[in-house]
């Protein structure tokens, strides 16, 4: 992985290069092994928090942990285009606009002992734009190149904070052209239904149950590239123990070994089907 500016990495989209990067502030990475008409995104990922933020902060590491989507990038990672935020939603929310990117409050508690300094404000600002600058020349060249393109947009939610049983696997659809690609929702929800998942982990799955696909990154795509379908697929921390912290690796090996099967194979029905 080689560290590169946000107008080298462009560069490479633009020109087609096969490549792996951080960017230069080591606020996202992006790898490209081939450019094929499909990516996996991972925009909640990231766990880094900037030292001049620190003190300033009225949430835990803990706290901010548990409403990040750790694992996510890993469980995608085998795939030929992968890009994923380094940096915690705390930081600054990729999954927003920029106008609400940066958190006052977060899940009903403040989180700045004092308001956060305008430097400070446009430091994170600028990490957002630069991520999108990146986003917007990668879905472009892919447009150039296929005649759809397929996004994973993934993600994951605590379910024991619902008072319900909630489904291991949500589809967020409110903002996609569900009249031109609901066949392939239903497709993708009974591939992630079928997985078999270890500790006796029985797949559920659900449409707008949990989450309605309202990101940013998703929005932001689909208004943007016309011929390009996002699915926002959000996991239940299955995973990993939401009280303690504590990931279950056999859980996340399955669910990435059983993705590198089935994304391919979801990404080559939408390219055959009309």
């Amino acid at each position: 992985m080689r560290r590169l500016s946000v107008t080298e990495i462009v560069s490479n989209i633009n020109n087609e290069v096969v490549f792996e990067a951080v960017s230069e502030d080591y606020s996202f990475t992006l790898k490209i092994d081939e450019y094929v008409p499909y990516i996996c995104g991972a925009v909640h990922d990231g766990h880094q928090f900037r030292k001049s933020l620190w003190e300033n902060c009225l949430h835990t590491e803990y706290e901010r942990w548990y409403e990040e989507d750790p694992c996510t990038k890993q469980m995608v990672r085998t795939h030929p285009i992968v890009i994923a935020g380094c940096d915690s939603r705390f930081e600054y929310d990729l999954n927003r606009a920029p106008e609400t990117a940066i958190f006052d409050t977060a899940w009903g508690k403040q989180l700045w002992r004092k308001p956060l300094p305008e430097k400070e404000r446009q430091h994170s600002l600028q990490k957002h734009d630069n991520f999108y600058k990146v986003t917007h020349a990668l879905m472009a060249k892919l447009e150039a190149l296929h005649p759809k393109v397929l996004v994973f947009d993934m993600h994951s939610y605590n379910w024991r904070r619902w008072d319900r049983e909630v489904p291991t696997w949500n589809l967020g659809t409110s903002n996609i052209d569900n009249e031109r690609f609901g066949h392939m929702v239903d497709s993708w929800r009974e591939k992630l239904g079928a997985m078999a998942l270890p500790n006796n982990i029985r797949p559920t799955t659900g449409i707008n149950d949990t989450f309605q696909g309202n990101g940013h990154f998703l929005k932001y795509i689909t208004k943007t590239f016309v011929n390009t379908l996002v699915f926002a697929t959000e996991i239940s921390k299955v995973y990993c123990d939401e009280r303690s912290g504590k990931i279950y690796p056999e859980v996340v090996r399955s669910v990435e070994n059983q993705l590198r099967d089935l994304i391919p194979l979801q990404a080559k029905e939408f390219m055959n089907t009309p």
